[in-house]
Parts: C-alpha cells; sequence; structure tokens
C-alpha cells in the first residue's frame, strides 16, 4: 500500500512540474506542497533503499585521488563512478571512503571539483563531506568539521634531480641562494614559502601537477608539498628528485599540513560523528593500516596521473 501511495506522490509531482516548470533551491515557483514531496525519498530508502554518501574531491590529487577511464584498477581494486561523467575515481581518499560507506552500510557517490571551490560546493549542498587530501588547520577548523586524522603525511620538497639544489639537506641550505618556490595554492604549504630567506615566490598552482611541471621546466626551483604525493609525481617524472630535509633544521609549523582529515559542513556534526564511528569500527587509526593502503595506491595509479 505504501509503495502506491509514494507512486501517486511522485505522480502528483511529475504533473506540478510540468505546468509550472523546473524550480529549485537557488529559486523558481514554490508552492506549500513542497514539503511534502521532499518527504518522499525518506519513504522510499525505508522501504529498501541506502543512504548515500556524497563525497568531494578533485580526483587529480594522486595518491591521495585521481580520475581513470577503466572501472577497476590494475591489481583488480573496484574504482568509483564520478558523478554526472563517464569516468571513475580512485586512490587512498576513494579507498577510505569506499570502506567508511561500507561500514555505514551507504551507498558512495563521487563528485569531482576544484580545489578551489571544494569548500564552497559543501556548503552550497552538491555532496556532504570532503575527503581529499585535506590538512585539518586552524583556519580550516573556523569553517568546517574535522574527523580525526585518517591519514598521517610527512612534507618535503621537490627539485631537479641535476639542478643546483640536488645536494639540499637542511632549509638553511636554502637560504639566500634566491631560489624560486611553489606550492599548490589555497593549502597549508603556502605559510611554508616565507620560511625560505632571500628566496623568490613564483606562481603557485591549482594542481600539484602543474607545480611538478613547473620545477621539470625550470619555471620554479622547488616545490614544497606531501611526501607521497611526490612519490607519485617522480612515476612520470624522472628528471625530479625528493629531499626530505634533516628535523633539525626544516619548515615550522608544517604540523597542521600532516593532519588529514575528513571535513563535513561546520554545523554538520551528526556526519561527522557517524564517519569518526566508522573510522573507530574498522580501526582506522592505525598508521601501519594507513601507510599499506598508501603504498598500494601509488602503485595502482594510471601514468596520466
Amino acid at each position: 500500500m505504501k509503495k502506491k501511495i509514494v507512486g501517486m506522490l511522485l505522480t502528483g509531482v511529475m504533473s506540478v512540474s510540468m505546468l509550472t516548470g523546473c524550480s529549485g533551491s537557488s529559486g523558481g515557483a514554490v508552492t506549500t506542497e513542497a514539503p511534502k514531496e521532499q518527504e518522499t525519498p525518506t519513504e522510499v530508502a525505508e522501504e529498501g533503499e541506502k543512504a548515500v554518501l556524497r563525497v568531494g574531491m578533485e580526483c587529480a590529487y594522486a595518491p591521495f585521488n585521481w580520475t581513470q577511464d577503466a572501472d577497476t584498477t590494475p591489481d583488480g581494486s573496484k574504482a568509483e563512478p564520478i558523478f554526472n561523467s563517464d569516468f571513475y575515481a580512485y586512490g587512498y581518499d576513494v579507498a577510505v571512503a569506499q570502506m567508511l560507506a561500507e561500514e555505514m552500510g551507504m551507498d558512495l557517490e563521487i563528485h569531482k571539483v576544484e580545489w578551489s571551490s571544494i569548500g564552497i560546493s559543501m556548503d552550497s549542498g552538491e555532496y556532504d563531506c570532503i575527503i581529499a587530501g585535506m590538512g585539518r588547520t586552524a583556519e580550516r577548523e573556523m569553517a568546517y568539521s574535522f574527523t580525526e586524522p585518517y591519514y598521517y603525511r610527512d612534507n618535503c620538497i621537490v627539485v631537479k634531480k641535476d639542478g643546483a639544489y640536488k645536494d639540499v639537506k637542511t632549509l638553511s641550505d636554502l637560504a639566500g641562494t634566491g631560489c624560486k618556490l611553489t606550492t599548490q595554492l589555497g593549502t597549508g604549504w603556502i605559510p611554508l614559502l616565507d620560511q625560505v630567506e632571500g628566496a623568490e615566490t613564483c606562481s603557485n598552482y591549482e594542481t600539484t601537477s602543474e607545480c611538478f611541471m613547473a620545477v621539470s621546466n625550470g619555471v620554479a626551483d622547488v616545490c614544497i608539498v606531501d611526501l607521497p604525493t611526490a612519490q607519485s609525481a617522480l612515476l612520470t617524472n624522472d628528471d625530479l628528485m625528493i629531499i626530505t630535509l634533516d628535523e633539525s633544521d626544516t619548515f615550522t609549523g608544517d604540523d597542521e599540513m600532516v593532519n588529514v582529515c575528513i571535513a563535513t559542513r561546520k554545523d554538520d556534526t551528526e556526519l561527522r560523528d557517524k564517519l569518526q564511528s566508522a573510522m573507530d569500527a574498522i580501526g582506522w587509526n592505525d598508521k601501519a593500516k594507513m601507510d599499506e593502503l598508501m603504498n598500494r595506491a601509488i602503485t595502482q595509479q594510471p601514468a596520466a596521473n
């Protein structure tokens, strides 16, 4: 009987739509019947349909996330369809999202978005959480709610293998050299640029791929980035090398970028807590497990990423 009622409601909604045109949260005609129409999906879900975990990510930040043509990776892992696209997403972030969705009994929906608008798009309701290699910083905590880390990463610098900075070991080695620095826009690495005394800050880029290309082309000398992303880049950029600065003489205040967490809208603590409970249930606070998955993700990415 319930299914019949739902069907009648949907038929009514379609009839109203044909008469008044499409409307949504951004504008259009609104009738007093709107609240009843919005209740329909909840009723259908109660009859067996799963709730959906809608996740935003770049799908262009290997090995955390990337875009590919195939629905599986070389080792047979399942890639996820990208919403409103003919492509698929995989990487460390996707694998974590898959585990959490399964634990919560939800379907997974991946939304591809530019890094520069990733928070704005979540706030507008396009998706409900960000699993995108995002570091939890004090500034971001003012705008979003965060889980505990789902990955701990180290930072490094990337230079030309045969370049003037290949023998750098410490931050002091870069001081006064006039080296040209770059990193990704909108990240916690931006403040680190000012810690290289006498350096020249050149253009920063929307993606890390563009940062590595700048170093390869000599537009920049040094890229500040995280170690997994650098390791991923070296698979297809054999003219570059990674330098992990000595702990006694390295960047300060970069510990915020080390903690990679899931973000939800600031007031959506219910989803944040649900995600955290799922992380706890699968034991996703074990760095050894995290590193094992990250090492596997690095080996699965397509050459184009």
